[in-house]
């Protein structure tokens, strides 16, 4: 036996090994002396000390906290910036059996996701919200964030924050106490080891709270972040115990843990034959339109520059295949200048339900400009089609696997007498290609869209000019 006893080790809630990428082997996440890597061990040791590994649900946004997933070995969930809060909602009301955690830091939680915050603690939601601040932007170069000190120089306050400017430092935990649903809420820091051992207590506790199954729970937790404060880690965490904690004073600022009331459990969503009867729908069934006669996927990238009528044309397809009884979405991305600028939009048609409006592998790719053929075509899956608006391909555009529709469909638009009509022309060499929507449901959606009788003609033309294109060069490709 050896004569020796372990009294620490790795957490059982880390993972053996944290993962790199290939090219970062020897790289850590965090800077030395950050505070996450502390808060991470307090986290994980709650989970252990608890028995609650295989329940948790572990949600981190952008910023420093988006690295949690390489460590703790629970499930995770990535979110948007500031969306923790609603994404955590959404899990622990669909899952309420799960353990929640919600993992920001100041900049995501106090600016972008002040909203979420505020209205999942003012709904009481059962989840731990783990409320990482530094007080300033750590992972973006530095700049003022709600919760920098009066008078602290950023990159976006280079002569001190002022109230004048920048307003006050953001008091998160006192403007939480003065609602009425939270449960649980405490300021804790990582100045010093004694700060450490109290904090550790009180991630304990909330998660602790959850488990009981009670209301909402806040964890503040000041943090060094010596490479943006621009100091050594020692003198980082020495200005944590001495400084800010005199700008946020440490404590519990709510505590209604004995007498709250354990919140009622979710109650389950009735079978949808049900459904009738809650609403009480009475009398004959609504009409419901036909499914699609064949079974449909079409994922559809449509790319160009502003003006040429990207979105429009986009749009035209989910009316049609809406009004045909397929499933559909529509998500347009555009950049900061809509006329001139970059323009694409993702379509999704299809006989059963879509499960995601973004189309990151297309089966269909209509390039109304060059830059758009460059960018997308290595996305196009092997079989598809592409549509491109010119002359010939360009020499380092071609592919064997995929089926080209190359046509000046801008010089075609413009013998009609309007070269912004082009869209059409492409749609109507799309719709001959694929035989994918009826004529009826394209007039039914140009009838909806397309306000102007001089357009509204134009585009029947264009449509029947891209149809004639199209029935010349090659037969019916039904995807």
């Amino acid at each position: 036996m050896p004569d020796y006893q372990i009294s620490h080790d790795r957490s059982r809630s880390f993972f053996p090994v944290f993962a790199r990428k290939a090219e970062l082997q020897n790289q850590t996440h965090y800077c030395p002396g950050c505070g996450h890597g502390i808060a991470h061990k307090l986290i994980a040791r709650a989970i252990d000390e608890l028995g609650i590994q295989d329940r948790v649900v572990f949600v981190s946004p952008v910023g420093c906290s988006v690295f949690a997933y390489y460590y703790f070995d629970v499930g995770n969930v990535q979110v948007a910036h500031g969306r923790a809060p609603a994404a955590a909602t959404g899990i622990k009301r669909s899952r309420p059996e799960s353990i929640v955690l919600s993992y920001q830091g100041d900049g995501d939680l106090a600016a972008i996701g002040t909203a979420e915050i505020l209205h999942a603690a003012n709904r009481g939601e059962p989840i731990t919200v783990i409320f990482i601040n530094n007080a300033i932007y750590g992972m973006t170069g530095g700049q003022c964030a709600p919760t920098t000190p009066l008078d602290q120089k950023t990159t976006t306050s280079p002569y001190g924050r002022s109230i004048w400017n920048e307003g006050y430092p953001l008091h998160v935990c006192e403007v939480l106490a003065a609602l009425e649903a939270p449960v649980y809420l405490e300021r804790v820091a990582l100045g010093n080891n004694k700060q450490v051992m109290q904090a550790a207590k009180a991630v304990k506790r909330g998660l602790e709270n959850q488990v009981k199954g009670l209301g909402f729970s806040l964890i503040e937790i000041l943090s060094p972040c010596p490479t943006i404060w621009k100091m050594q880690p020692v003198d980082a965490q020495k200005r944590v115990a001495d400084e800010l904690t005199k700008v946020y004073p440490l404590g519990v600022l709510r505590d209604r843990t004995k007498d709250c009331q354990m919140r009622p459990k979710t109650t389950p969503a009735p079978p949808v034959s049900d459904v009738a009867k809650i609403l009480e729908i009475n009398g004959e069934e609504p009409e419901i339109a036909a499914p699609a006669p064949r079974a449909v996927d079409m994922r559809i990238k449509v790319a160009g520059f502003g003006g040429q009528g990207v979105l429009m044309l986009g749009e035209v397809l989910a009316e049609a295949g809406l009004d045909a009884g397929l499933s559909v979405s529509w998500l347009p991305s555009y950049g900061p200048e809509m006329r001139s600028g970059t323009s694409n939009c993702h379509v999704r048609l299809s006989s059963d339900p879509v499960d995601s409006p973004v189309v990151t592998r297309p089966n269909v790719l209509l390039a109304l400009n060059e830059p758009s053929l460059h960018k997308f075509l290595d996305s196009v899956e092997p079989g598809g089609l592409v549509f491109y608006n010119g002359v010939a391909l360009p020499l380092d555009t071609h592919r064997e696997d995929v089926n080209f529709v190359v046509k000046p469909f801008a010089q075609l638009a413009d013998e009609l007498g309007e070269s912004r009509a082009a869209n059409m022309v492409m749609l109507g060499a799309l719709l001959e290609a694929t035989g994918i929507l009826d004529q009826p449901s394209v007039d039914q959606a140009l009838h909806h869209i397309v306000k102007s009788e001089r357009w509204l003609t134009l585009d029947h033309r264009a449509l029947e000019l891209g149809r004639g294109v199209f029935h010349e060069i090659g037969s019916r490709c039904l995807l």
